[in-house]
């Protein structure tokens, strides 16, 4: 990984965020002891976007409602 003192950071910006966009990051130092790492922004997924990801790929049943009822009510009435 390439290291730039902040002077030549600098004066170089324009071509070290070009740099950093193609994947190539680097160190920034202040009289050779590295301070920061300058990496390209990647946002992180959009999780909203997960919705309906399987539509038309599932199918529900008309009776989705009333699947199990007479063993989730002998459950809580007691079995016959």
């Amino acid at each position: 990984m390439q290291q730039v003192n902040i002077h030549e950071a600098k004066t170089q910006l324009s071509k070290l965020i070009e740099q950093a966009i193609r994947g190539e990051s680097f160190i920034i130092a202040k009289a050779g002891k590295p301070m920061v790492t300058v990496t390209a922004y990647r946002p992180a997924p959009d999780p909203r976007r997960r919705v309906g990801f399987l539509k038309g790929q599932v199918e529900v049943p008309a009776d989705f409602d009333a699947m199990g009822q007479a063993a989730i009510q002998a459950l809580f009435e007691g079995a016959e």
